[in-house]
């Protein structure tokens, strides 16, 4: 991971103060000298046995997404929102499903630019309001001036590293608040501080990042993450923003050095209505939520479809995975079969059902014989779909790459869209593009087309049918699962076969350590991806499964770099 550079652009004196005061963070980081930061002393939390062949190598400075750096921000300098600077900072990209993915977050010039900014600008909003000022500067600081300043920069330091700050640190950024009456004349010079500090924390690679060095020296070949590194961790994947008060207390006492005390602080964790919106996160971005939007139907065929139903269809999504994972305590097997919904009157309207809805969802259970689970959704359907027809190809590509984690290859460069069949139905254009004597047959014939026909039952915008262009419609295939051919006559059988999959539940189980470690899965990840998809599909619910995520050793610990 390359180092921000740390040049101070610009001609503000406190600009060059603070750089002088940063060099060696920014050393440390780019792997130069020394070690970086106050390591817990103790063991760590590992599990008994817990080997290095178990881990997967990642980085030791995982940054903060643009959506952590806003919550983090909002949570440090407790203000009653997200600052929204983010906006106008180098746009993060996209690494893979997720958007946390540590390969693609990367410090560019121009992000530490946006950094420098966006610490100078939040430093003097907060010190210009005694409101917001009050609430960073703790009421029981002690009354002498040296006294309390550096019981301000200690206790604010730990929130903003999530972690106790070292001597050298503490003297650092005391000398920098001393400096302050200097750099910001005519300021109270505690204020003035204050000022000098903020603008210098919230622009510290130990702010930026989420550094994980670990506790001591490697055990069987592993070096467990240190009590603050594992609530750091947790808070970040659970709430997407830095530990509270309460979990650094917990860091601080000692009480995250078991992967079962791990595992009961998670729970905990699970509780608070923050990790409903990073369980939603996940299902959002694995299911593609995005693409339901601004999406163009034929008015003449579907004039029920208006634009505003991207919104409910994303919607009536979240409020599903919601009451899947949260309410009902569920998992994929859920998923994939359950047929509770949540519709408006617009929703109601296309799935065909009768009463009285107004704007407002509400939950109803939809039709045995038409719908089974998430993949029989508007949503879905609708998104995957042309202005006039459905989309097989699309649909089944989704299903092999979201569901079961299947190694497509990419589409070739001369591939072209279907050709027009006004006399055929959808199924017969699609396979006398892609099907049986085709040069797409490797790939649609066997993976592909099978998926996306067990959707034909399904119009452009997601409504049931039974016939296409007055041909009854022909959803029957067959997928290989488990390592054998399994037929199946449409959409509900086909979502069946999939929740009695090993491989949708090891996909399912994957995309969660994914998630959980914000990068690729690699080799060493196997066993573990294993245990949580026999898991999964012996009944164990999402819950279930992040909790055993979160105290494995590959969650507890890291490789010494040099094993890597």
């Amino acid at each position: 991971m390359p180092a921000p550079s740390f040049s101070m652009t610009g001609s503000p004196r406190w600009r060059r103060a603070l750089g002088a005061g940063l060099c060696a963070a920014a050393l440390l980081l780019a792997g130069c000298t020394g070690s970086v930061g106050a390591p817990d002393e103790g063991d760590g939390p590992l599990p008994a046995g817990a080997a290095g062949a178990q881990v997967e190598g990642r980085s030791m400075f995982p940054r903060l997404s643009h959506a952590q750096w806003e919550n983090t921000v909002r949570d440090l300098l407790r203000l009653d929102d997200r600052p929204g600077l983010s906006a106008s900072f180098t746009t993060d990209p996209l690494g893979g499903v997720f958007d946390n993915n540590e390969a693609a977050l990367l410090v560019t010039p121009g992000l530490w630019g946006d950094y420098q900014l966006a610490a100078e600008e939040l430093a003097a909003m907060v010190t210009a309001d005694e409101g917001k000022l009050d609430r960073i500067v703790p009421a029981d600081l002690p009354a002498g001036p040296e006294a309390r300043a550096q019981a301000f920069i200690e206790r604010f330091g730990e929130r903003a590293f999530r972690r106790p700050l070292t001597d050298d640190e503490r003297d650092t950024y005391l000398a920098l608040f001393h400096r302050g009456k200097e750099l910001f004349d005519g300021e109270d010079p505690f204020v003035a501080g204050v000022r000098a500090a903020l603008g210098a924390f919230l622009q510290s690679p130990h702010f930026v990042y989420r550094v994980e060095i670990g506790a001591g020296p490697a055990k069987g070949g592993l070096i467990p993450l240190s009590g603050h590194e594992i609530a750091t961790k947790l808070s970040y994947l659970f709430w997407n923003t830095m530990p509270s008060d309460e979990l650094l207390a917990a860091a601080n006492a000692g009480e995250l050095s078991t992967s079962e005390a791990v595992r009961a602080t998670a729970e905990g964790m699970l509780e608070d209505p923050r990790a409903r919106d990073v369980v939603g996160a996940f299902h959002r971005q694995l299911y593609d939520y995005e693409q339901y939007h601004d999406l163009n139907k034929d008015q003449g065929l579907y004039p029920e479809f208006v634009p505003e139903m991207g919104d409910d269809m994303q919607r009536e999504a979240e409020l599903f995975v919601e009451h899947i994972v949260f309410d009902k305590e569920g998992g994929l097997t859920d998923l994939l079969t359950s047929r509770a919904a949540f519709v408006n009157d617009h929703l109601a309207a296309i799935y065909g059902i009768e009463g009285d809805f107004s704007s407002e969802f509400e939950q109803v259970e939809l039709g045995e014989a038409e719908r089974s689970g998430l993949l029989t959704r508007l949503g879905f359907l609708a998104s995957k779909a042309t202005a006039r027809q459905p989309d097989s190809i699309h649909r089944g590509v989704f299903v092999n790459l979201r569901i079961l984690c299947a190694a497509l290859p990419p589409p070739p460069d001369d591939a072209t869209g279907l050709p027009p069949g006004e006399k055929a139905t959808n199924r017969e254009r699609v396979e006398a593009h892609t099907g049986k004597g085709t040069c797409g047959e490797a790939c649609h014939g066997t993976m592909i087309n099978p998926a996306g026909f067990a959707f034909e039952h399904y119009d452009a915008i997601g409504r049931y049918r039974t016939t296409d262009n007055g041909v009854p419609v022909n959803a029957a295939d067959v997928y290989r699962l488990g390592g054998e051919p399994r037929s199946y006559a449409d959409a509900i059988e086909f979502s069946q076969l999939l929740a009695e999959s090993s491989e949708a539940h090891a996909c399912y189980a994957r995309r969660w350590v994914e998630f959980a470690h914000g990068r690729e899965v690699g080799a060493k990840d196997r066993e573990l991806i294993q245990e949580l998809g026999e898991a999964s599909r012996g009944g164990a619910s999402t819950k279930d499964l992040i909790l055993q995520v979160v105290s494995s050793t590959s969650f507890l610990a890291r490789v010494p770099a040099e094993a890597r």
